[in-house]
């Protein structure tokens, strides 16, 4: 109920009357009276002055405290970046490590060991604390070979010879195919002089 009091209460008090705009205008507009106005300058190119003052002299301050800040974002910047290469750095030695790891382990059972690790995802290689996981890439490589046997080393070590293909070059019997440009050419140059 006390609320309804106070809103009785704020109903209740007696509104002043209006008075005419030219009187009220009179009272408050110091322009009107020229002296007035003059008064009424000289007080805001004071206050406008004070101002003045008080932000020459904030303004090194404000300065200062900027370049502060700018130095110190700087050298954070500076630091992130060279955290971000040093990590970089490290994953590259990592992933070169892992690559010569499966070579020398795919080297007794692959016929190319580099094809080896064209295959596999060598992140999954790396430990947390950094560490190459040796046994993970045994099994890794011998389920490789299981899916693609292609990639093995031939059974016998012995250099393949190469598998003699009798349609190419003359066959050494001395007899030429009516192909051969050579019979075709001898042939013309027959029937050219025997029409002479």
């Amino acid at each position: 109920m006390p609320e309804n009091e106070e809103t009785v209460q704020v109903e209740a008090e007696p509104q002043e009357p209006e008075t005419a705009p030219e009187a009220e205008q009179a009272k408050t507009d110091p322009w009107a009276d020229p002296d007035a106005a003059r008064k009424e300058i000289e007080k805001l190119r004071r206050e406008a002055a004070k101002y003045r003052t008080k932000a020459g002299e904030l303004e090194p301050l404000a300065k200062r405290a900027q370049e502060l800040e700018d130095a110190q974002k700087s050298e954070q910047e500076r630091l992130t970046e060279q955290l971000t290469a040093a990590q970089d750095r490290v994953k590259a030695v990592q992933a070169r490590a892992v690559r010569s790891e499966v070579r020398a382990l795919a080297a007794a059972e692959f016929a190319d060991p580099d094809d080896a690790h064209a295959f596999l995802d060598l992140d999954a290689f790396v430990g947390d604390d950094g560490d190459i996981d040796a046994d993970s890439i045994r099994d890794s490589l011998a389920d490789l070979l299981k899916r693609k046997p292609h990639l093995a080393k031939p059974a016998d070590n012995s250099p393949r010879r190469p598998a003699p293909d009798r349609t190419q070059g003359s066959s050494g019997n001395g007899a030429r195919s009516s192909s051969d440009p050579g019979v075709i050419f001898a042939g013309l140059m027959d029937q050219a002089l025997k029409g002479r």
